[in-house]
C-alpha cells in the first residue's frame, strides 16, 4: 500500500458466565482499515510444505475471515495491493503467486513453474487460537514508499524451513 502499514493484532479470549453457551470463534482475518479496495494474498504452512492461496478482494473499511478455525501455525504471511491507488504492503519473505485466483503448493522455483515471485511479510500469531491482520494508510508519508509493519520483521528467522530463507537439505520427493 502506497504510503500505508500493517497493524497486527492478536485476539484476546473474554470468558462470560451465561446459561448458552456458544463455541469460540477462532479465524484468521484481514481488515482494510483505508479507503481504497484491498486484494489480498496469504502463505502458510500445511503439514510439511507451504501454500499460497489468493486473492481475497476487501471493500474499503472492511474485513475478510481468509482462513477459518483455530489457527494451526504460528507464523503466516501476507501480501496485499491497493486496487485503487496502487502500491503494496510486501516483505521478505518469497513465496509463489500470480495475477489471477491461485492456490500454490511450495515456494520453490516461483519462476521456473510459471507463477511469479512475490515478497510476502510475516505475521507472528504468537500461537495464538485466532488473529486480526489489520492494513492501514498513513496521510502523512509520500507515495512510492513500502508499507511497514507495525511490528519488526525478522530478517534472519529463529527457525530453518521459513520461504525464502535457507531450508535444511530435504529427502527425495515421492
Amino acid at each position: 500500500m502506497v504510503g500505508g502499514r500493517a497493524l497486527v493484532c492478536g485476539a484476546s479470549l473474554a470468558i462470560a458466565a451465561t446459561l448458552i453457551c456458544e463455541p469460540a470463534k477462532a479465524d484468521f482475518r484481514l481488515c482494510n482499515n483505508t479507503g481504497n479496495r484491498v486484494g489480498i494474498a496469504i502463505g502458510y504452512k500445511e503439514n510439511e510444505s507451504w501454500t499460497t492461496e489468493g486473492w481475497w478482494n476487501i471493500s474499503a473499511r472492511g474485513c475478510e475471515t481468509v482462513l477459518r478455525g483455530t489457527l494451526v501455525a504460528r507464523f503466516y504471511y501476507i501480501y496485499a495491493v491497493d486496487y485503487d491507488r496502487g502500491g503494496e504492503w510486501s516483505g521478505q519473505a518469497f513465496m509463489c503467486s500470480r495475477e489471477k485466483e491461485f492456490t500454490i503448493r511450495g515456494t520453490e522455483d516461483c519462476l521456473a513453474r510459471g507463477f511469479d515471485r512475490t515478497g510476502f511479510f510475516e505475521v507472528d500469531t504468537g500461537d495464538q487460537p485466532s488473529w486480526t491482520v489489520q492494513l492501514t494508510e498513513s496521510a502523512d508519508q509520500t507515495p512510492m514508499q513500502p508499507l511497514q509493519s507495525k511490528i519488526p520483521m525478522l530478517q534472519t528467522p529463529p527457525t530453518a524451513g521459513r520461504p525464502g530463507q535457507p531450508s535444511p537439505p530435504s529427502r527425495s520427493r515421492n
